[in-house]
């Protein structure tokens, strides 16, 4: 039995957008090498539907590409729908709406995947010299990539060496050969940790790759979710319906039975090629390549006409920011809540690349803490910087809860009429970081210490209570009354 709804099965997530106007299906010809990712850039950067390209040049029938599977729309009601279709809300769902259902749901019991015997991924299978990852019309997606990336938007499966721990997680990969990829596997990364594990045995560690899986299921497995908790039981939760998973061809794993497209075979436990460049998450493209493990596919498996999901990475907003920034977000507002902080919301702003997060202080608390701005910052630090989400993000900036975080406009008016130079920077150069921040120094990124900061917007004032001036905004200036009179004649001022 299949399981239905967006959030949990990749053709009626598909299906929706399409029905929504959020995805848009070309029929003409298309081309992997570069014209794929040329049009899913383009999306993004204009705001556009998600292009469904089901004709693509080189390609066998039937095989199709989904660019773009969480761009933000236009502006509006419905900018956040693709990602809120992630999660099975409302496409009017706005980031709190969002955030608040992925912390409600790390709170909740999970819900442990469920194992079934027949799937759509099982519809074709490959195995032994059958497999030929070439047959797949994997794109080339920049013209500065050192390789095509079959991996931009699908997660990995891995499991402990006694069995405790299965790990899904985001980490991209790239076609080697026609039954090999490589990519990252980092120490700090779960995927990393339970690769140690097996290489501490002296075995390759068995290994799975899941495309057009549930929408859902691929959110989590960029959530930073602690070390040793399964993301398939939190996936359980946030949609309240256990996910349906089928047990792999050749290694034992289990990997959701409605997915696309399954690799399944190992992670080699000495063997490396080189890796890139790509294009990256925060908007670069650097020229140099490196050594990454190699993972052996050993059989494939796909649904008939299956859809493979690319992120076209780059300038944001795309899948890095939207869903792997949301995700974070999520983490570290419960992190941040869970310690007794004064927080209201935690955002990492799409615009930024992944390399901030804003943190409003809820005032009323703050009042009563009777603290120091030095001693909220230190008290940040030491939960967010300590913990896997603080890893990831380098910047952090703490804003009144007068200031909606999600809302760049107003955290840029916040930086700029409240950080006080030289005052209110603190820096972190001890503090663990991802090795991927554009900025790095050489030594930071061998350290894997260093360029991480907090930036405080918080008045004096208002660490007691009080706030200098009111905002001059329509918001702020006018009776309610007379606001409300506005916005419903607002039509008949002329304006569409």
């Amino acid at each position: 039995m299949t399981q239905h709804g967006p959030a949990v099965d990749f053709r009626d997530f598909v299906d929706e957008l399409l029905a929504a106007g959020d995805a848009v299906a070309i029929d003409r010809a298309v081309d992997p090498h570069l014209e794929v990712g040329a049009i899913t850039r383009r999306a993004y950067e204009t705001r556009s539907p998600a292009p469904l390209f089901g004709s693509l040049v080189g390609a066998a029938p039937g095989f199709r590409i989904l660019g773009a599977p969480a761009g933000l729309g236009t502006p509006g009601a419905q900018e956040y729908g693709r990602l809120a279709a992630h999660f099975g809300l409302p496409r009017q769902a706005r980031p709190r709406d969002i955030l608040e259902k992925l912390v409600g749901a790390m709170h909740a019991a999970p819900l442990p995947p469920v194992v079934v015997t027949e799937s759509p991924c099982k519809q074709n299978i490959r195995t032994g010299d059958a497999v030929d990852l070439e047959e797949f019309p994997v794109p080339l997606l920049h013209q500065e990539d050192g390789g095509r990336y079959f991996g931009t938007y699908g997660f990995h499966v891995v499991r402990s060496p006694d069995g405790g721990w299965t790990s899904w997680s985001v980490a991209r990969t790239m076609l080697h050969d026609r039954n090999t990829l490589v990519g990252p596997a980092m120490p700090q990364q779960h995927i990393g940790m339970i690769h140690e594990m097996w290489r501490a045995r002296g075995e390759h560690t068995p290994w799975a790759m899941v495309l057009g899986a549930p929408p859902a299921a691929l959110a989590a497995a960029g959530m930073p979710l602690p070390a040793h908790v399964d993301e398939g039981g939190y996936v359980g939760a946030l949609t309240g319906s256990p996910v349906e998973v089928v047990r792999t061809e050749t290694n034992g794993l289990y990997v959701p039975a409605n997915a696309e497209i399954v690799l399944e075979g190992y992670l080699s436990r000495d063997e490396t090629a080189p890796e890139g460049p790509m294009g990256e998450y925060h908007g670069y493209a650097f020229p140099e390549s490196k050594p990454q493990p190699v993972f052996h596919v050993e059989a494939v498996t796909h649904r008939d006409d299956p859809i493979l999901p690319v992120c076209a990475a780059g300038l944001p907003p795309e899948e890095n920011h939207t869903v792997w920034g949301t995700m974070i977000s999520a983490a570290a507002l419960d992190l941040l809540r869970s310690a007794g902080l004064p927080v209201d919301l935690a955002w990492c702003s799409y615009e930024a690349a992944g390399c901030w997060m804003v943190v409003s202080v809820d005032l009323r608390r703050l009042r009563e803490m009777r603290t120091t701005e030095a001693k909220l910052v230190r008290a940040v630090a030491d939960v967010l910087f300590a913990s896997h989400v603080g890893w990831l993000v380098p910047k952090v900036v703490l804003v009144a809860d007068d200031i909606d975080v999600t809302d760049i406009d107003q955290v840029v008016w916040a930086m700029a009429t409240r950080y006080h130079p030289g005052t209110g920077e603190y820096c972190f150069p001890e503090a663990p970081g991802i090795p991927m921040v554009p900025y790095l120094t050489p030594e930071e990124i061998r350290s894997g210490r260093g360029g991480k900061s907090i930036s405080s917007c918080l008045l004096p004032e208002q660490f007691h209570g009080t706030t200098r001036g009111t905002t001059a905004s329509f918001r702020g200036s006018y009776p309610r009354e007379l606001q409300q009179t506005v916005i419903d004649n607002w039509a008949d001022y002329g304006y569409r």
